[in-house]
């Protein structure tokens, strides 16, 4: 079964860490990337820009609104994602834990399914 872990991040994080130790725990992200890769569980991942220059879109009534980033109501971002194919659920949360970034954000683990099952 798929599931998707994301990787909820504090906004301000990512600035208050600076530049060199982003580059050091991007590092880890990589490393531990390729160890998924290596397992066979991963489907894909990726990092995620800030919300700075995001924008989101809504339609409604036939009216298409955007609304551009930084989005001052969040206090979490969705900072990256990794798929993974995991034969249990509980293989997914082990991945979870052993991931880097639950040492400096939270990761959400959820199963892959379609929007109007439950």
């Amino acid at each position: 079964m798929s599931y998707m872990l994301l990787i909820l991040e504090p906004t301000g994080q990512r600035a208050e860490r600076g530049r060199e130790a982003g580059e050091q725990v991007y590092a880890r992200m990589l490393q531990f990337t390729a160890e998924l890769q290596q397992r066979g569980v991963l489907e894909a991942s990726n990092s995620l820009a800030s919300t700075r220059r995001a924008v989101r879109l809504q339609k409604r009534e036939g009216r298409q609104t955007l609304i551009d980033g930084p989005f001052a109501e969040a206090k979490e971002m969705v900072g990256g994602f990794f798929l993974l194919n995991c034969e249990t659920r509980e293989e997914a949360l082990a991945i979870a834990a052993s991931c880097p970034a639950a040492e400096w954000a939270t990761i959400e683990v959820r199963g892959v399914g379609p929007c109007y099952d439950d």
